[in-house]
């Protein structure tokens, strides 16, 4: 009979918990403005010690920033479009992850020195599809500015970023013609030495 009795209070208890939970989730997550912002603070942070850490060090303070902000199975999915249910799940997973290497290695070679430059989030904006789209830009002493706009998806546990173009370029559409037709024409792992000797070309480049 306590049994009996305790059984609805337990699930009371579990919907209570649940609901506690969910709110804590909900304060705790980053809104799309504050994933941005906090990405490009590390940019910055890596950038004024970039010299000094090298590409090797960049690329390893960025790993984590990046992984964090993006949402890079996401990208690697949009980037092969419809091939992507054509690769089998080792693939996806060795895809994902080459992508994720070589935004971390584009982010340490693009973003290697500091000379005063700093970032301004402008404003911010809802999509029809649910989406956010932050518009930020970069100064730049003695040169013009960079607009960056941010797409951002809510992936269930937070924003992250999907796109990013750069003063009207699309680092999406850059990918998607630059790789979907060697998996096309030329096989998968074309595309991964593609890809890698990017990566390795990146490192070069210092």
């Amino acid at each position: 009979m306590i049994i009996r009795k305790l059984k609805p209070i337990m699930a009371l208890v579990l919907m209570v918990l649940s609901m506690v939970g969910g709110i804590a989730h909900a304060e705790t997550m980053l809104s799309a403005r504050e994933v941005v912002d906090k990405f490009q603070g590390q940019l910055l942070a890596v950038m004024k010690i970039g010299k000094q850490l090298g590409y090797a060090g960049r690329y390893d303070k960025l790993y984590d920033a990046v992984a964090t902000s993006h949402d890079l199975t996401k990208i690697a999915r949009i980037v092969i479009g419809k091939e992507w249910e054509k690769l089998t799940e080792a693939q996806q997973k060795n895809l994902t992850d080459v992508f994720s290497k070589l935004s971390v290695a584009s982010y340490a070679h693009n973003f290697k020195d500091y000379s005063g430059e700093t970032f301004t989030i402008d404003s911010e904006e809802n999509t029809a599809r649910g989406g956010v789209i932050v518009h930020a830009h970069l100064t730049i002493p003695g040169d013009k500015d960079v607009k960056f706009d941010y797409m951002l998806k809510d992936n269930g546990d937070s924003w992250r970023i999907i796109n990013i173009i750069a003063d009207g370029v699309s680092d999406l559409a850059l990918k998607r013609s630059d790789y979907t037709a060697v998996l096309q024409n030329e096989g998968f792992d074309a595309l991964m030495v593609k890809i890698n000797d990017k990566i390795s070309n990146y490192s070069k480049q210092e």
